[in-house]
């Protein structure tokens, strides 16, 4: 290992010396840290496997459906190979759920009705949502159905606001959704023990509120999901965590089989529900990507840990920051400017293995209050289990890193951001 050269690489890769060296050296720091990681890893994987296992996984629940996709055994194993990895009682997991603001979507159109509510207890949604919701007024959202929306802020210090939450609670309330994940926001990410701990508060007020989790960017960083705590909904996408990187479209949604099979219902048709629905030869990738899974996390937690320490070393407030445990992969940093920003996301892009070419910049995208400038040159469009970047261009400017399908290029992202801005000036190593 001492022969190799690897500065000599990167430098072929227009990464400086001192660039390379200044994070070799904050990555030497780290190894106790990610030897914790492989270790939760390890955990995840032997849980996906035993999972497999149990459902006897074949070969032939590779073969593909096209049509209604009627008797597809292929999506049936797959689905209680979810339900078992989540310790649920259902699972409905298709490629007809195109991200996870459409699988949220699916959830909630299937178990609100007009003259419900719908509590947020830990402060506004992730931005996409707000359309769904009805916040931002769109075309088909809850509140054109009548389903109002509440919501209760945190607290400064991050933590819930429990006689807030009590007092919005009522009898019209029926599903209370939480967001694990930051978002947009400048928030910590919920553990899955907090989540247990929001969930029994809120089922002590009301037992029969239905509590769902959007859990994407979270899927195997801890050992448990929000299912292991008392969630009646768990819900996702597959071009985040548990696709592995490999499955190329996808959602799913786990939880009580009452609720799930609503969704289905509002997946495809009333009468229809989960018993039709085509894979198109997807099987293979979503079993295949489930079960690399929990090593991908591992290398995206990894680089997002280092670009935390990295960017701290050099003066900026990280969330969460090198220290603290991890809850998603998502790593915030505030960079103060739109052009650390914009040159922070273009390093991103130029790490990329598709589109390294390109030059990403601001745009008005659908869905967002603002502009938002995004890099990713994946393998999947819109993968943010691949190394990807993101940020709304308003103060306090703040970029959103996550991904890699490996730690070696999560960890090459980050020097690869580092170099760009060191370039532009924007910092002097």
């Amino acid at each position: 290992m001492s022969n190799l050269n690897l500065s000599g690489l990167y430098e072929n890769l227009n990464i400086d010396e001192k660039v390379f060296k200044f994070s070799k050296g904050i990555e030497n720091k780290l190894k106790e840290r990610f030897l914790e990681i492989d270790e939760i890893a390890e955990y995840n994987q032997l849980k996906i496997l035993r999972a497999m296992q149990k459902n006897k996984l074949s070969d032939a629940h590779f073969t593909s459906t096209s049509g209604y996709g009627y008797n597809d055994y292929g999506r049936e194993t797959l689905e209680k190979v979810y339900a078992s990895v989540f310790n649920a009682e259902a699972a409905l997991v298709r490629p007809q759920i195109i991200s996870g603001t459409h699988a949220l979507t699916v959830a909630l159109f299937g178990n609100l009705l007009p003259g419900d509510e719908l509590l947020s207890p830990v402060g506004k949604p992730y931005d996409t949502l707000e359309s769904v919701i009805g916040i931002r007024p769109a075309i088909g959202s809850l509140k054109e159905y009548g389903i109002r929306y509440k919501q209760v802020d945190l607290l400064e210090d991050g933590t819930f606001d429990y006689e807030g939450i009590k007092k919005q609670i009522t009898d019209h309330t029926k599903l209370i959704t939480i967001q694990r994940s930051k978002g947009y926001a400048w928030r910590k990410t919920l553990s899955v023990t907090e989540i247990g701990e929001l969930i029994s508060y809120i089922k002590s007020i009301k037992s029969d509120v239905i509590c769902m989790v959007d859990n994407c960017y979270g899927e195997f960083v801890e050992t448990i999901e929000p299912s292991d705590v008392g969630a009646d909904l768990v819900v996702g996408s597959l071009i985040k965590n548990p696709g592995g990187g490999l499955a190329p479209i996808g959602g799913y949604i786990v939880g009580k089989e009452a609720y799930v099979e609503r969704a289905a219902y509002r997946l495809t048709a009333p009468g229809l529900g989960s018993e039709v629905g085509p894979t198109l030869g997807l099987n293979q990738v979503f079993f295949q990507g489930l079960f690399l899974s929990p090593q991908v996390v591992a290398g995206a937690l990894k680089g997002a840990i280092l670009a935390a320490n990295v960017f701290e070393a050099l003066g900026y407030k990280a969330l969460p920051n090198g220290q603290e445990t991890r809850h998603d992969i998502v790593q915030a940093i505030q960079l103060g400017s739109p052009e650390s920003v914009i040159s922070f996301c273009k390093g991103i892009q130029g790490a990329a293995p598709v589109d390294s070419y390109v030059s990403p910049e601001p745009w008005d995208m659908p869905g967002y209050d603002s502009q938002v400038i995004m890099a990713a040159g994946a393998f999947v469009q819109g993968s943010s289990i691949e190394l990807s970047a993101d940020a709304p261009i308003k103060e306090p400017y703040i970029v959103y890193f996550q991904g890699g399908l490996t730690y070696t290029h999560a960890k090459f992202g980050v020097i690869k951001a580092l170099q760009t801005m060191v370039e532009h000036k924007i910092i002097n190593l």
